[in-house]
Protein backbone atom coordinates (compact mmCIF):
# COMPACT_ATOMS: atom_id res chain seq x y z
CA UNK A 1 0.00 0.00 0.00
CA UNK A 2 1.51 3.55 -1.12
CA UNK A 3 2.19 6.16 1.95
CA UNK A 4 1.18 9.99 0.84
CA UNK A 5 2.36 11.98 2.86
CA UNK A 6 0.35 15.40 3.45
CA UNK A 7 2.04 19.00 4.50
CA UNK A 8 0.51 22.38 4.71
CA UNK A 9 -0.28 25.69 6.67
CA UNK A 10 -3.96 24.66 6.33
CA UNK A 11 -4.21 24.06 9.70
CA UNK A 12 -7.58 21.83 11.09
CA UNK A 13 -10.03 24.22 11.91
CA UNK A 14 -11.05 24.42 8.24
CA UNK A 15 -12.54 21.16 6.06
CA UNK A 16 -8.88 22.15 3.78
CA UNK A 17 -7.41 18.91 4.34
CA UNK A 18 -9.82 16.33 4.95
CA UNK A 19 -11.46 17.24 1.16
CA UNK A 20 -7.75 16.98 -0.07
CA UNK A 21 -8.04 12.93 1.54
CA UNK A 22 -11.52 12.79 -0.21
CA UNK A 23 -10.26 13.43 -3.57
CA UNK A 24 -7.35 10.90 -3.02
CA UNK A 25 -9.32 8.47 -1.84
CA UNK A 26 -12.07 8.69 -3.94
CA UNK A 27 -9.16 8.03 -6.82
CA UNK A 28 -7.62 5.22 -4.63
CA UNK A 29 -9.16 3.90 -1.76
CA UNK A 30 -5.83 1.64 -1.21
CA UNK A 31 -3.38 4.52 0.14
CA UNK A 32 -2.07 5.18 3.91
CA UNK A 33 -2.51 8.46 4.63
CA UNK A 34 -0.10 10.25 6.84
CA UNK A 35 -0.52 14.11 7.95
CA UNK A 36 3.33 15.52 8.71
CA UNK A 37 2.01 18.63 9.94
CA UNK A 38 -0.92 21.20 8.84
CA UNK A 39 0.95 23.62 11.25
CA UNK A 40 3.20 25.77 8.73
CA UNK A 41 2.96 29.00 9.71
CA UNK A 42 1.00 30.67 6.73
CA UNK A 43 2.61 31.24 3.42
CA UNK A 44 5.94 30.32 4.86
CA UNK A 45 7.45 28.34 2.04
CA UNK A 46 10.47 28.02 3.91
CA UNK A 47 8.91 26.51 6.92
CA UNK A 48 7.51 23.72 4.67
CA UNK A 49 10.51 23.58 3.17
CA UNK A 50 12.61 22.43 6.47
CA UNK A 51 9.48 19.90 8.15
CA UNK A 52 9.75 17.94 4.62
CA UNK A 53 13.65 17.93 4.89
CA UNK A 54 13.70 16.64 8.44
CA UNK A 55 10.70 13.89 8.28
CA UNK A 56 11.39 12.75 4.27
CA UNK A 57 14.26 10.63 5.23
CA UNK A 58 12.24 8.79 7.78
CA UNK A 59 9.66 7.31 4.76
CA UNK A 60 10.36 4.34 2.78
CA UNK A 61 10.95 4.65 -1.10
CA UNK A 62 8.28 4.88 -2.76
CA UNK A 63 6.34 6.86 -0.47
CA UNK A 64 4.67 10.14 -2.45
CA UNK A 65 5.14 13.78 -0.56
CA UNK A 66 1.85 16.20 -0.83
CA UNK A 67 2.97 19.28 0.34
CA UNK A 68 0.86 23.08 -0.40
CA UNK A 69 2.23 25.84 1.27
CA UNK A 70 0.98 28.11 -2.06
CA UNK A 71 0.61 32.03 -1.51
CA UNK A 72 0.96 32.40 -4.88
CA UNK A 73 -2.05 30.10 -6.02
CA UNK A 74 -3.97 31.17 -8.96
CA UNK A 75 -1.47 33.03 -10.29
CA UNK A 76 1.15 31.50 -13.49
CA UNK A 77 3.17 29.60 -10.71
CA UNK A 78 3.92 26.12 -11.75
CA UNK A 79 2.71 23.03 -9.96
CA UNK A 80 5.06 20.00 -9.72
CA UNK A 81 6.03 16.36 -9.38
CA UNK A 82 9.76 15.55 -8.55
CA UNK A 83 11.22 12.35 -8.36
CA UNK A 84 14.42 12.33 -5.58
CA UNK A 85 15.92 10.05 -3.36
CA UNK A 86 13.30 7.18 -4.41
CA UNK A 87 10.47 9.43 -3.57
CA UNK A 88 7.94 11.38 -5.37
CA UNK A 89 6.91 15.01 -4.39
CA UNK A 90 4.29 16.92 -5.56
CA UNK A 91 3.06 20.78 -5.28
CA UNK A 92 3.75 24.73 -6.01
CA UNK A 93 7.24 25.52 -7.80
CA UNK A 94 7.72 27.75 -5.19
CA UNK A 95 10.65 26.43 -3.67
CA UNK A 96 8.85 24.04 -0.79
CA UNK A 97 11.53 21.60 -2.62
CA UNK A 98 15.06 23.41 -3.32
CA UNK A 99 16.65 20.79 -0.79
CA UNK A 100 16.00 17.93 -3.06
CA UNK A 101 17.76 19.78 -5.95
CA UNK A 102 21.18 20.02 -4.04
CA UNK A 103 22.11 16.34 -5.13
CA UNK A 104 22.41 15.06 -8.43
CA UNK A 105 19.07 12.41 -9.67
CA UNK A 106 16.13 14.56 -9.38
CA UNK A 107 13.66 15.21 -12.15
CA UNK A 108 10.95 17.47 -12.03
CA UNK A 109 7.86 17.34 -14.93
CA UNK A 110 4.69 20.16 -14.47
CA UNK A 111 1.94 19.38 -13.60
CA UNK A 112 -0.15 20.14 -17.08
CA UNK A 113 -2.14 16.99 -17.98
CA UNK A 114 -6.28 17.38 -17.64
CA UNK A 115 -6.86 14.17 -17.22
CA UNK A 116 -4.42 14.07 -13.76
CA UNK A 117 -6.40 17.37 -12.27
CA UNK A 118 -10.10 17.74 -11.04
CA UNK A 119 -12.47 18.66 -14.31
CA UNK A 120 -12.82 22.11 -12.52
CA UNK A 121 -9.95 24.09 -10.82
CA UNK A 122 -10.39 26.76 -8.13
CA UNK A 123 -8.58 30.02 -8.20
CA UNK A 124 -8.05 29.21 -4.40
CA UNK A 125 -7.60 25.80 -3.62
CA UNK A 126 -4.68 23.86 -6.35
CA UNK A 127 -3.99 21.43 -3.73
CA UNK A 128 -7.88 19.51 -3.80
CA UNK A 129 -8.28 19.79 -7.27
CA UNK A 130 -4.49 19.62 -8.64
CA UNK A 131 -1.82 18.45 -6.58
CA UNK A 132 -4.29 15.77 -4.08
CA UNK A 133 -5.68 14.19 -7.63
CA UNK A 134 -1.63 14.38 -9.21
CA UNK A 135 -0.27 12.53 -5.85
CA UNK A 136 -2.95 9.63 -6.58
CA UNK A 137 -2.91 8.72 -9.89
CA UNK A 138 0.78 8.78 -8.92
CA UNK A 139 -0.17 5.92 -6.65
CA UNK A 140 -1.80 4.12 -9.64
CA UNK A 141 1.18 4.44 -10.93
CA UNK A 142 0.91 6.79 -13.57
CA UNK A 143 4.33 7.54 -15.05
CA UNK A 144 5.72 10.65 -14.63
CA UNK A 145 6.07 11.88 -17.55
CA UNK A 146 2.45 11.44 -18.59
CA UNK A 147 1.92 14.21 -16.29
CA UNK A 148 3.40 17.22 -18.58
CA UNK A 149 6.80 18.66 -19.90
CA UNK A 150 9.97 18.14 -17.75
CA UNK A 151 11.66 20.89 -15.93
CA UNK A 152 14.85 22.15 -15.29
CA UNK A 153 14.71 24.98 -13.50
CA UNK A 154 12.69 24.76 -10.35
CA UNK A 155 12.23 27.80 -7.81
CA UNK A 156 15.10 27.21 -5.20
CA UNK A 157 15.58 29.23 -2.44
CA UNK A 158 18.05 30.93 -0.29
CA UNK A 159 18.83 28.08 1.84
CA UNK A 160 20.06 28.87 5.23
CA UNK A 161 23.46 27.36 5.82
CA UNK A 162 26.72 27.77 8.11
CA UNK A 163 29.71 29.62 6.91
CA UNK A 164 32.82 30.19 8.32
CA UNK A 165 34.30 33.55 9.30
CA UNK A 166 37.41 33.28 10.19
CA UNK A 167 37.87 30.70 13.35
CA UNK A 168 33.91 30.93 13.96
CA UNK A 169 31.36 28.70 12.58
CA UNK A 170 28.28 31.32 11.63
CA UNK A 171 24.71 30.04 10.99
CA UNK A 172 21.11 31.20 12.10
CA UNK A 173 17.96 30.46 13.64
CA UNK A 174 15.97 28.77 11.11
CA UNK A 175 12.86 27.14 12.85
CA UNK A 176 11.57 27.71 16.55
CA UNK A 177 9.26 24.01 17.70
CA UNK A 178 6.56 24.11 20.19
CA UNK A 179 8.53 23.90 23.13
CA UNK A 180 10.36 26.76 22.11
CA UNK A 181 13.67 25.27 21.25
CA UNK A 182 15.57 27.36 18.51
CA UNK A 183 16.78 25.14 15.65
CA UNK A 184 19.76 26.35 13.86
CA UNK A 185 21.57 26.18 10.25
CA UNK A 186 24.43 24.53 12.02
CA UNK A 187 24.88 20.58 11.14
CA UNK A 188 26.52 18.21 13.61
CA UNK A 189 29.15 17.62 10.99
CA UNK A 190 30.07 20.98 10.94
CA UNK A 191 30.99 21.14 14.89
CA UNK A 192 33.20 18.44 14.66
CA UNK A 193 36.43 20.58 13.04
CA UNK A 194 35.85 23.19 16.02
CA UNK A 195 36.75 20.09 18.75
CA UNK A 196 35.11 17.84 21.67
CA UNK A 197 31.95 19.34 22.37
CA UNK A 198 32.87 20.53 25.84
CA UNK A 199 34.76 22.53 24.70
CA UNK A 200 32.21 24.79 21.90
CA UNK A 201 31.30 28.27 22.98
CA UNK A 202 28.02 29.13 21.57
CA UNK A 203 26.70 32.79 20.60
CA UNK A 204 23.00 34.15 20.53
CA UNK A 205 22.73 38.04 20.72
CA UNK A 206 23.79 38.65 23.96
CA UNK A 207 23.45 35.23 25.18
CA UNK A 208 26.49 32.76 25.69
CA UNK A 209 25.93 29.08 26.22
CA UNK A 210 29.51 26.47 27.20
CA UNK A 211 29.84 22.87 25.61
CA UNK A 212 27.00 21.09 24.36
CA UNK A 213 24.40 18.96 26.33
CA UNK A 214 23.92 15.23 25.56
CA UNK A 215 20.75 15.73 27.02
CA UNK A 216 18.27 18.25 27.87
CA UNK A 217 17.90 17.27 31.35
CA UNK A 218 21.57 17.70 31.60
CA UNK A 219 20.96 21.37 32.09
CA UNK A 220 19.12 23.22 35.08
CA UNK A 221 15.84 24.07 34.72
CA UNK A 222 15.30 27.93 33.75
CA UNK A 223 18.70 27.23 32.59
CA UNK A 224 19.89 27.81 28.62
CA UNK A 225 21.32 25.48 27.01
CA UNK A 226 22.52 23.43 23.45
CA UNK A 227 22.42 20.53 22.15
CA UNK A 228 22.26 18.85 18.73
CA UNK A 229 18.36 18.01 18.44
CA UNK A 230 16.88 15.04 15.96
CA UNK A 231 17.42 17.11 12.65
CA UNK A 232 20.85 17.04 13.36
CA UNK A 233 21.39 20.00 13.87
CA UNK A 234 22.59 22.76 16.41
CA UNK A 235 19.54 23.61 18.68
CA UNK A 236 19.27 26.24 21.95
CA UNK A 237 16.92 25.39 24.48
CA UNK A 238 16.14 26.26 28.33
CA UNK A 239 15.46 23.12 30.13
CA UNK A 240 11.70 23.30 31.24
CA UNK A 241 11.23 26.55 29.65
CA UNK A 242 11.79 28.68 25.75
CA UNK A 243 14.59 29.05 24.83
CA UNK A 244 12.89 31.29 21.96
CA UNK A 245 10.93 33.72 24.95
CA UNK A 246 14.03 33.71 26.61
CA UNK A 247 16.52 34.93 24.21
CA UNK A 248 13.35 36.69 21.57
CA UNK A 249 15.22 35.01 18.72
CA UNK A 250 13.54 34.69 15.85
CA UNK A 251 14.37 33.16 12.09
CA UNK A 252 17.34 34.62 10.66
CA UNK A 253 19.57 35.70 13.94
CA UNK A 254 22.90 35.10 13.95
CA UNK A 255 23.84 32.09 15.81
CA UNK A 256 28.10 31.51 16.38
CA UNK A 257 30.26 29.09 17.69
CA UNK A 258 34.01 28.57 18.45
CA UNK A 259 36.27 26.54 20.51
CA UNK A 260 36.53 27.99 23.95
Amino acid sequence: MTIITLTTDFGLSDPFVGTMKGVILGINRYVHLVDLTHEIAPHDVLGGALALEAAVPFFPAGTIHVAVVDPWVGTSRRALAVSAGGHLFVGPDNGLFTFLFAEPGWKAMALEGPAYRLSAVSRTFHGRDVFAPAAAYLSLGVPLHRFGSEIADPVRLAWPRARWEGDALVGEVVHADRFGNLVTSIRARELVSLGPEESLAMEVGDAAVSGLSTAYSDRSPGELGAIVGSSDRLELFVRNGSARERLGAARGVRVTVRKR
